[in-house]
């Protein structure tokens, strides 16, 4: 674990995203971080398509919990 220094701004994001989201602050921008990282490796894919990957490979379906549109 180490410390990362961030401005005040970045940080009140972060506290406001983490609680939509229902993590923690650091929680949270170690999410961001990752999705970060991975969109830097992975500039031909979109944000939904590394979300659904990271999702299979974790063993979730992506489609099955989609939200019926009326």
């Amino acid at each position: 674990m180490g410390i990362v220094n961030i401005d005040d701004e970045l940080h009140d994001n972060l506290r406001r995203a983490s609680g939509v989201s229902g993590r923690s602050i650091n929680a949270q921008a170690g999410f961001w971080i990752k999705v970060g990282m991975l969109c830097e490796m992975n500039p031909g894919m979109s944000y939904q398509e590394i979300v659904n990957r990271e999702l299979r490979a974790a063993g979730v379906d992506p489609g099955a919990s989609r939200v019926a549109v009326a």
